[in-house]
């Protein structure tokens, strides 16, 4: 039985080598959205695509796009194959299409790495406006230079973590642009600001570029989300307001974090939700605030009444993702894209 499974698995290896592959290139899409951010971040972003297997071949095939969102610290470059890192989505999605487990298509995912480390998709002076590079600005770009399905029907958004996070308020808002959204473990679901304590706050404390890159995790993304939620341009040089100065309390601040918190946004933009032709989120059972939320969104789908795809696996934060990507989102957009060969 051992040499049965040992042989199968090395068949199903070697066909997946001997498959064809897809191709990867690194480009540059000019956001204007994204000019005279105060972060001082080019806009001038790059952007990785991912063409499958028979775009060279089939001139007159056009496809349907995912549009992929990475998580915080993350990059294009590591989530693309283009470095080492703890995912390679173009093998992930090489090795789905071999098994038959989706259609083809694109994927693009644009670089979010920003000054504080993530844009967090949301519109600030701050940061820039992300939701309207990602909504408006990419696929218009994309659409004009590649052999694209153009249509909503055709567009799909998805997003890891803060991608995950990004592809929830951008999806509920924009069903004209994107009719599929699927979040793999979103983060900042919902806000838990809390005041108390004495003294600065470990964000607080930060004064430069140099101490900031410095610090721990979630003062860095302390600074992110500032950066995208509560933007000040007359408080340089982070041009943000934290929801604890001095160890006091800022309740207008941590009111437009609470604002910007997609489970206090579905009840403003049910309606965008139920226009998605596809919806579909997982966690891990360990990654446990995360798979709180996912329950939480579940149980308000679940209330209006909306059609989704829901589950929580055994899996950490990053551990399966790529295995969820590979057995679950790409066959979901699959499903969810519009039928046809795309000729043109």
């Amino acid at each position: 039985m051992k040499r049965l499974v040992f042989v199968l698995v090395a068949a199903a290896s070697a066909a997946w080598c001997q498959a064809p592959k897809g191709t990867v290139a690194r480009i540059t899409v000019h956001g204007k959205s994204l000019e005279g951010n105060l972060e001082g971040d080019s806009a001038d972003r790059e952007v990785t695509v991912y063409l499958p297997p028979s775009y060279a071949k089939e001139a007159r095939r056009r496809y349907p796009v995912l549009y992929m969102l990475h998580g915080y610290t993350d990059s294009d470059e590591k989530w693309m194959g283009l470095v080492k890192h703890w995912i390679n989505l173009p093998e992930v999605i090489d090795r789905t299409l071999a098994a038959g487990g989706a259609r083809e298509m694109m994927v693009v995912m644009p670089n979010g790495y920003t000054r504080y480390q993530g844009s967090m998709y949301s519109n600030s002076v701050t940061t820039g406006n992300w939701e309207d590079y990602v909504t408006l600005e990419l696929p218009a770009y994309i659409d004009a230079h590649y052999r694209t399905m153009a249509s909503a029907a055709s567009r799909g958004l998805a997003g890891h973590s803060m991608g995950g996070y990004g592809a929830a308020r951008i999806g509920m808002k924009h069903p004209d642009v994107f009719s599929a959204v699927y979040l793999l473990s979103p983060c900042c679901m919902m806000t838990n600001v809390q005041g108390g304590g004495r003294g600065p706050s470990r964000a607080e404390a930060i004064k430069t570029q140099e101490e900031f890159e410095k610090a721990d995790f979630g003062t860095k993304a302390q600074f992110a989300s500032a950066a995208a939620w509560s933007p000040n341009p007359k408080n340089p040089p982070f041009y943000f307001d934290l929801p604890v100065k001095g160890g006091e309390f800022q309740p207008g601040v941590a009111a437009k974090w609470a604002a910007n918190a997609p489970l206090a946004m579905v009840d403003q933009y049910i309606g965008g939700i139920r226009k998605l032709k596809a919806f579909g989120f997982d966690a891990g059972a360990q990654d446990a605030g995360i798979a709180a939320t996912c329950r939480t969104l579940d149980k308000m789908m679940n209330d209006y009444g909306v059609p989704h795809e829901f589950e929580i696996y055994e899996g950490s934060h990053t551990n399966h993702v790529a295995d969820r990507i590979e057995g679950k989102m790409l066959g979901f957009f699959t499903k969810s894209f519009a039928v046809g060969k795309g000729k043109s």
